[in-house]
């Protein structure tokens, strides 16, 4: 037991530096002026450094070994936490620690000349720092793979979701190419064939729109007292352990997306703040990746969200926000805003029926990146034809294309499939829960989330890291990862099926 009590106590000391990187990450997208972008970009490559120092000493090597010989004498939560250590440390031994440092400073780097590339849509600008951060994250998955047994892209995907394969991914992706088309086409000649639900109208002023969305934030359970809401350009939740910051992005002329954003964001930061509070420095603790990440974030704004009962709840609250009159503002016609359904070039803003079609293009440019089957020159024109193959649409700009995410200047290669999967996983946990606490629809007519939020920290938040993705799936919703609740949720909301 010396040997696991000693791994603990190194592995609190790396959660504490992460936690310290997370918030200088926050303070990076929110406040930090420009001119403090390359000291900050050391200052995180450094942090990143001191972890990846603990994680890849010998000496943690033969701890984790002598551990592993007294396996036996541990509970479930402790042989849980030596497996995640086993499996940060096989990630971490696999990559130099020059490597580190040099993708941590230039994905910075590439984040940050992306932010004013995407306002000047001058993807040329970016051009050379984004070469650069795919060159090293190219070498980081061929040090991973090589290490782990893994296909390059599999050893970046598995950084974001433990145990997740293209193996895995590639039918189910299949399955929606097909599918998604013609559920498109068929959902959208049911709207035509209805009344066209009508905009807000009206200006939205900010100070409204947030006052509005820390409401909500508060009747879905968010911890004030451990979280706070910012803006940035690109929404976000992250921070550290107890103190989980998420940030939208707000329209003075649509004040329904930025409400959205902050759901989303706030499934996510419930998630962190529901993480079992005696493990939260152990990688135990940890969300069990990114796709169950991704389905907290999604259940929360589009499950329930977007569903007709709590719409019930939100449309006189909006209509008392911005005081608003007429037929616009009540809840059956804000139901139709927010499943309305139509191609659009914004990833983040587009509804749940055609968002799939965005994750499919990234996932095809990703894996062709990392492969070296397509060059960051030829991004755009790749992006362009993948949304008119897609979606039947035109990328006017470099902003409204291949510039809109900060995911690949941010070197996250791996990370945009967990979206869709997220999905999938979202119907599938609404579903058992739904059948678990049968009064759910009828709470969220009221702003009443505590049922849902209870069965999800007993289900999901409360367990972290205990289990493995798919394990974790079965005992909440009584099978692995599948398409099948997801499509089922589509038909019903959207074509009135089941």
């Amino acid at each position: 037991m010396h040997a696991y009590r000693s791994l603990a106590t190194r592995f609190a000391r790396i959660g504490a530096v992460e936690d310290a990187a997370g918030i200088l990450g926050w303070d990076a997208q929110t406040l930090m002026p420009n001119g403090a972008a390359e000291g900050r970009a050391e200052q995180l490559a450094q942090l990143r450094v001191i972890t990846h120092e603990i994680l890849t000493a010998a000496e943690t090597g033969n701890l984790i070994a002598q551990a592993s010989d007294d396996e036996a004498a541990l509970g479930p939560w402790e042989r849980a936490n030596l497996r995640e250590m086993r499996r940060a440390y096989r990630h971490a031994s696999a990559v130099p620690g020059d490597l580190v440092a040099a993708s941590s400073k230039a994905s910075s780097r590439s984040e940050m000349a992306w932010r004013e590339a995407r306002e000047t849509s001058d993807f040329a600008m970016l051009t050379p720092l984004l070469a650069e951060t795919l060159r090293l994250q190219r070498e980081v998955g061929e040090a991973k793979g090589a290490a782990l047994g893994l296909a390059p892209y599999d050893a970046l995907l598995d950084g974001y979701d433990p145990g997740m394969r293209r193996a895995a991914i590639d039918p189910l992706f299949s399955a929606l190419r097909e599918t998604l088309p013609g559920l498109i086409g068929a959902i959208r000649d049911r709207q035509a064939a209805m009344p066209a639900p009508i905009p807000l109208p009206g200006r939205f002023p900010v100070a409204a729109q947030k006052a509005l969305g820390l409401t909500l934030m508060r009747a879905a359970g968010f911890d004030f007292e451990r979280g706070r809401l910012d803006s940035s350009l690109h929404p976000f939740c992250g921070g550290a352990s107890d103190d989980v910051r998420i940030t939208t992005r707000y329209d003075e002329a649509d004040a329904t997306r930025a409400l959205m954003g902050v759901l989303h964001e706030t499934g996510h930061a419930l998630y962190e703040q529901g993480r079992p509070a005696a493990w939260l420095y152990q990688p135990v603790g940890n969300a069990r990746g990114m796709s169950l990440h991704e389905s907290q974030s999604l259940l929360i704004e589009m499950q329930a969200c977007r569903s007709a009962e709590f719409c019930a709840y939100l449309a006189p609250r909006l209509r008392e926000s911005f005081g608003g009159e007429g037929s616009a503002w009540d809840a059956d016609n804000l139901h139709r805003l927010y499943t309305r359904v139509e191609p659009g070039l914004i990833r983040v803003d587009a509804d749940e029926v055609t968002y799939p079609a965005h994750i499919l293009l990234r996932y095809d440019l990703e894996t062709a990146m990392i492969a070296g089957d397509l060059a960051v020159a030829d991004l755009p024109g790749a992006f362009d034809e993948g949304m008119r193959g897609l979606l039947g649409l035109r990328v006017p700009n470099d902003r409204l294309g291949c510039l809109q995410d900060i995911h690949w200047p941010g070197g996250s290669f791996g990370y945009f499939p967990t979206y869709t999967l997220g999905a999938m996983a979202s119907a599938q946990l609404f579903r058992a829960a739904r059948e678990s606490r049968p009064g759910i629809p009828t709470d969220l007519a009221e702003g009443d989330f505590t049922a849902l939020r209870g069965w999800l920290r007993e289900n999901v938040h409360g367990r972290g890291s205990l289990m493995e993705t798919d394990e974790l799936l079965v005992a909440a919703t009584g099978k692995p990862l599948c398409a099948e609740d997801y499509m089922r949720h589509l038909r019903h909301r959207y074509l009135g099926e089941g």
